[in-house]
């Protein structure tokens, strides 16, 4: 059982709660998830390596398999952003803000990689004059449409059009809209309570995403039977929510949910045994979700703490997986043909550029969010209780001085006993006065625990910068949509 002030983490330890959610063994859950999503986007710079010298090909493992760590990965993230974005509600459950805060934190890396892409590589490399590229729709369209998020436009005249993988400058982001519909999902739940009393409401949300999940049959390189709406795959949107929605639980049931590196690895086996069972390969597709999702979330736990300490260095993620295509493709079109060589360049190459974008883009506009804390209110004094008239253990407060005459010592003086003096001042108890330091929160009918502190609270009142927050880090993932036509 969860004691005040610690963090079940499994496996016979407990994470301390300090001012930082840091423990003597392991580093904060933030920089976990951070770490791991690094690793991800290197993961999708990795498979991407492959379909885009071979776009038969959907991965380093044959399509037999139904095999990717991408989409192992990508389902990990989908976890991690419903549990990360569930605790921004949790701390600041105020719609306008929350949404700002989204916004914020998408848009600004997109929108500069997609006018990089049209504006500056787009005239370098297309196969049409200049006069026709800058006159074509598509080339403002891309910009546009893009930045609508479910009106992706992959393609720009010309651009890479003799590359062996021409249909999308950058699939990568076929993803982000996922990710905005997850946003959504959650702003809902915050909305009718299900994110705090109501929390029982969200497996039956869970039940609804898996049976539509059986019907959808999404997976690796195939989009399903749903169809799409407007840019967006029906089938591998309502795959991916089921691990979102997980982590959505994974948060709501954190004081009771024991997260075990034992049961990660173990769910993993069991994802591997059911997938090269032919029996038991129906039942593949249910385990992953809850395999990467759980190993996600319980990893981040138990990330070591020597690995702290870097945080500037890990959160360029989300900038390294928008950036990871267009630098392939240029990799490509500078006649590079192997797919391990074309992996040893664009994964430095990408970090650098996820680096650069977390510097100049992401962490400056992160520091608008300073603006978008919620308003603190003055601390409420609690009322000391009054003991019963003759209580054993009744304050014992110096005799008030009182004018008049002195009464001898045996001189019987009628009225209630010295234990019931509470009417006067030298007698009543000192309120109780708030710690000095932050404030306290706002919505302390939800934010009972004051779990996290640091980098996770964007909209902490402490001395962590608001743009240290990856807790909102959109989602890195491959882009299984666009072999087939996103």
């Amino acid at each position: 059982m969860t004691r005040v002030g610690q963090v079940s983490v499994g496996e016979g330890s407990t994470r301390a709660e300090g001012p930082h959610g840091e423990g003597k063994r392991f580093a904060k859950i933030e920089t976990g998830f951070a770490w791991l999503r690094l690793i991800g986007a290197a993961l999708v710079v990795i498979e991407h390596s492959f379909p885009l010298l071979h776009p038969a090909e959907i991965g380093m493992f044959p399509e037999s398999w139904n095999l990717s760590p991408g989409y192992f990965a990508l389902m990990a993230f989908f976890a991690m952003s419903g549990y990360q974005i569930t605790d921004s509600w949790y701390r600041d459950a105020s719609w306008w803000r929350y949404l700002l805060k989204r916004a914020l934190r998408i848009w600004p890396p997109l929108l500069v990689v997609v006018m990089i892409s049209a504006f500056v590589i787009g005239p370098l490399v297309t196969v049409l004059s200049q006069s026709e590229y800058w006159r074509s729709y598509e080339t403002w369209g891309y910009v546009i449409n893009n930045a609508g998020l479910y009106t992706l436009q992959h393609k720009l005249p010309g651009v890479f059009a003799d590359n062996p993988y021409p249909w999308s400058v950058n699939g990568s982001i076929w993803t982000l809209p996922m990710e905005t519909t997850g946003y959504l999902i959650v702003l809902a739940a915050g909305l009718v309570g299900a994110l705090s009393k109501g929390r029982a409401t969200l497996f039956p949300v869970l039940a609804v995403f898996v049976v539509l999940d059986g019907f959808g049959q999404a997976r690796v390189g195939h989009n399903g039977n749903f169809g799409g709406l407007l840019s967006l795959p029906l089938a591998p949107l309502v795959a991916y929510m089921v691990p979102f929605v997980l982590g959505m639980i994974f948060f709501a049931y954190r004081d009771r949910i024991r997260f075990r590196p034992s049961i990660a690895y173990g769910l993993c086996a069991l994802y591997l045994l059911t997938n090269f069972t032919p029996p038991l390969e129906p039942a593949a597709r249910f385990v992953l979700p809850l395999a990467a999702g759980y190993g996600a979330v319980t990893w981040a736990h138990h990330w070591p703490r020597r690995l702290a300490g870097y945080d500037e260095w890990v959160y360029g993620s989300y900038g390294m997986y928008i950036w990871g295509m267009p630098v392939q493709q240029l990799y490509v079109l500078a006649g590079v043909n192997d797919p391990w060589l074309l992996m040893a360049v664009a994964v430095p190459t990408s970090y650098l550029f996820g680096l650069f974008s977390w510097r100049l883009v992401e962490k400056p506009t992160q520091q608008l969010r300073r603006y978008l804390r919620p308003p603190s209110r003055p601390p409420r004094q609690q009322e000391p209780d009054r003991p019963a008239a003759g209580h054993h253990n009744a304050a014992r407060l110096p005799e008030p001085r009182h004018a008049g005459p002195q009464r001898a010592p045996d001189q019987f003086v009628p009225g209630p006993p010295r234990s019931q003096h509470w009417d006067h001042p030298a007698r009543q108890p000192q309120p109780v006065r708030p710690p000095a330091g932050r404030p306290p929160h706002p919505h302390h009918q939800v934010n009972q625990y004051r779990r996290y502190s640091g980098d996770l609270r964007d909209d902490a009142h402490s001395a962590s910068p608001a743009w240290t927050d990856p807790s909102e880090m959109p989602l890195e993932g491959p882009w299984r949509g666009t072999i087939s036509g996103p």
